[in-house]
């Protein structure tokens, strides 16, 4: 008979328990969840840290980009003398003159403040802006042009941006289609206008 102290409990062996194996295995497994595993918080902090940086830059840059946006829009009406351009082709432009010119987007920002301060008369606009020898001397130009006849760059690197819409088709569209199409049957032409 061994001799046990009345004063002092006896605890369960670790390698059992009154409860059996499955009880011991989900104590065992209550405690792992709640351990912290250094290498998974690391894996999982560096995740989340990544995929926040995919998604906050765009929305910093956003309003830098709509500014310049909206810069060319109004420039580009000023010097059209349109103030209804189509915002989609006004789009498709912008993104063509930003791809040819990397400092379009500053200075056509530049742009839109001389002609909104300044109130130069349009006549005298590209004189004033060589006379001074701006930065921005060059960007009246391109963007009448590209409005104008829809082509954005020069040379080798000139691009057709917009046939149909180009304004120099829309403002005789009244009177005149665009040359190059052909609105009939071939031979069609050699009829008379009724």
């Amino acid at each position: 008979m061994g001799t046990s102290n009345p004063e002092r409990p006896q605890a369960p062996a670790l390698s059992g328990s009154a409860h059996g194996p499955a009880m011991d295995n989900a104590h065992h497994s209550q405690g792992a969840v709640y351990s912290p595993d250094p290498v998974r918080r690391a894996l999982l902090t560096s995740l989340l840290a990544a995929s926040a940086v995919s998604v906050i830059p765009p929305a910093f840059a956003a309003p830098a980009a709509d500014a310049a946006h909206d810069a060319f829009l109004s420039a580009s009406q000023i010097l059209t003398g349109h103030s209804s351009l189509d915002p989609e082709q006004a789009s498709l432009l912008y993104n063509a003159l930003i791809a040819d010119d990397a400092q379009f987007a500053d200075g056509v920002q530049t742009l839109a403040k001389i002609l909104d301060q300044r109130k130069i008369d349009l006549l005298q606009l590209q004189h004033a802006l060589d006379n001074e020898h701006s930065p921005v001397a060059a960007l009246p130009r391109k963007i009448v042009t590209a409005w104008y006849t829809g082509i954005v760059g020069e040379g080798e690197k000139a691009r057709c941006i917009t046939y149909e819409t180009a304004l120099m088709n829309v403002v005789v569209n009244d009177k005149l289609q665009p040359p190059s199409y052909c609105y009939g049957a071939p031979g069609s032409w050699v009829e008379k206008p009724a």
